[in-house]
């Protein structure tokens, strides 16, 4: 397809304001109805999740029982099988300091999944409005996002709930001080569960748009406005922003810090091969159209 059947296509497929903002209320209406679903589906099955969160939480606090019962050296192995629920795990005591601390807690958690469940439809409903002033090979080059966003998400996601979780609430439990008989000074870690949710949901949201990094980069490199060779210039400045980056939206200890850090800097060096793979696919439709 040449430059002028593209345009003819746009030109074809104009319509007048009043027909695009007609067809904006529609799929405002449609996102509307999924996030509305999303939520439902959510808060329905709120105290299933809650326990799914706080899966992170057991584990660690199994193992800092068991290192403290001097079962030996706890590692990695162990805690990634706790996680698929291969040992047993024992109870926990979580704390609510308001009457309705726990209804409001699921009532965020019910909006987090909801936008999380409706992703796929808003990222239809918003191609599709914009799809008409496309032209067709933008559409083509455009839809592999649409896959590779959520997939991405996924990935910062079971980041966060298998490795930087366990890990850093192990590390925090093994810091607690616990008396040995009266008198002794104790110190003990009896989390909020409002502010258990918080840090579970900010971090698998941090976590998630940082790992959308190649998505972002690609889509700049098809608009021109970076380049491989740019960006290879600038690993440098990348690892240190990414660095900073970390520092800022993790909880303050290095074993969170490097667990978001290390992937992303992964994730630019994939983003730089993505790049050049859009560079060399643009100069071979430039020289086959001449």
């Amino acid at each position: 397809m040449t430059a002028l059947d593209d345009e003819a296509e746009i030109e074809a497929s104009r319509a007048p304001l009043m027909e695009h903002l007609i067809e904006l209320r529609q799929r405002l209406i449609v996102c509307a109805v999924a996030l509305v679903v999303g939520f439902a589906v959510t808060f329905v099955f709120a105290t299933p999740l809650i326990r799914f969160l706080l899966h992170p939480f057991a584990v660690a606090a199994t193992l800092a029982e068991a290192r403290k019962a001097g079962a030996g050296h706890i590692g990695s192995f162990d805690m990634l099988l706790d996680l698929f629920g291969q040992h047993t795990v024992g109870n926990l005591k979580f704390i609510s300091t308001e009457p309705l601390e726990v209804f409001f807690g699921k009532v965020k958690l019910a909006g987090f999944g909801a936008v999380i469940i409706a992703f796929p439809v808003l990222a239809w409903q918003l191609y599709r409005f914009v799809a008409p002033g496309l032209y067709r090979r933008e559409r083509r080059a455009f839809l592999p996002f649409l896959v590779a966003s959520p997939i991405l998400f996924s990935l910062g996601a079971a980041l966060v709930y298998f490795v930087m979780l366990p890990f850093v609430l192990w590390f925090s439990l093994n810091q607690q001080i616990l008396g040995n008989g009266p008198g002794d000074v104790s110190v003990e870690l009896l989390p909020r569960l409002s502010d258990y949710m918080s840090l579970v949901t900010t971090l698998v949201l941090a976590f998630g748009l940082c790992f959308q990094l190649p998505v972002v980069l690609s889509i700049l490199g098809m608009a021109g406005l970076v380049s491989s060779r740019m960006l290879r210039a600038g690993w440098r400045f990348a690892i240190v922003g990414v660095f900073a980056v970390a520092a800022v939206v993790t909880p303050p200890d290095p074993i969170s810090m490097m667990s978001l850090a290390l992937p992303i800097c992964l994730l630019y060096g994939v983003s730089i091969v993505c790049v050049q793979v859009i560079e060399g696919r643009r100069a071979k439709e430039e020289a086959e159209a001449v």
